[in-house]
């Protein structure tokens, strides 16, 4: 029987990558979704296609409403995109997003006896987020062992982070290698209720940018 874990999948191109990385090594994935009040719902109509088409085991969609508190601009439709670059951490991070997601993975990992959570955290091309660090990345690994039935009874869990280390046209390249469908994917914080991309905003940018840096044609539908 091969090995389980659990997969974020957002429906973006990291995560879609990363899906294919756990795959790739064998795993049988059960994909983690969540529906948490962001500004563009297109993120689950595509997460739910890629989860499909790349026959996970499992796809669990998670209602958390994160608009309850805001604070982001992906949260809150009183704080803007921004569409031009900005220093320091942006308005687009949502605060804790990435420790709640990765709590309710662990939770669900823990139930299924899998042992390994992938997420498709970046820190090399990115746009500054905290949550998307190695040394939080570490962090949480530990807790993650402090604090479950598993850890305690000596079942290791890791937190599996296959692209932090990557730039954005390395994961291009390493997805396409792969298969994976990057029409099926889609990035934008702000996409229409189409699926189309903005193409302004900083998801927008890193991803364009990566795939001219990789040499592969660009799949994206922009409005």
């Amino acid at each position: 029987m091969n090995p389980r874990a659990v997969v974020l999948l957002s429906g973006g191109l990291d995560s879609t990558t990363c899906l294919a990385i756990a795959k790739s090594r064998g795993f049988d994935c059960y994909a983690l979704s969540f529906n948490y009040g962001q500004r563009s719902q297109q993120e689950i109509v595509f997460a739910e296609r890629i989860a499909k088409a790349m026959q996970v085991r499992e796809h669990k969609i998670i209602d958390l409403d994160l608009s309850q508190i805001g604070g982001s601009a992906l949260t809150d439709h009183a704080i803007a995109v921004p569409e031009a670059p900005t220093s320091g951490i942006p308005v687009t991070y949502v605060p804790a997003r990435n420790t709640v997601f990765l709590s309710i993975a662990l939770g669900w990992a823990e139930v299924l006896d899998a042992r390994h959570i992938f997420t498709g955290v970046n820190a090399v091309d990115y746009s500054g987020y905290p949550d998307c660090r190695p040394a939080y990345i570490a962090a949480f690994e530990r807790m993650a062992n402090l604090a479950t039935r598993a850890g305690v009874e000596g079942h290791m869990l890791h937190i599996e982070t296959p692209l932090i280390a990557l730039s954005k046209a390395e994961i291009v390249q390493t997805g396409t290698a792969l298969g994976v469908d990057y029409s099926l994917t889609v990035s934008c914080y702000q996409a229409d209720d189409h699926g189309r991309a903005c193409g302004r905003c900083d998801a927008c940018r890193l991803r364009k940018a990566g795939f001219v840096d990789a040499g592969v044609a660009d799949p994206t539908r922009y409005q």
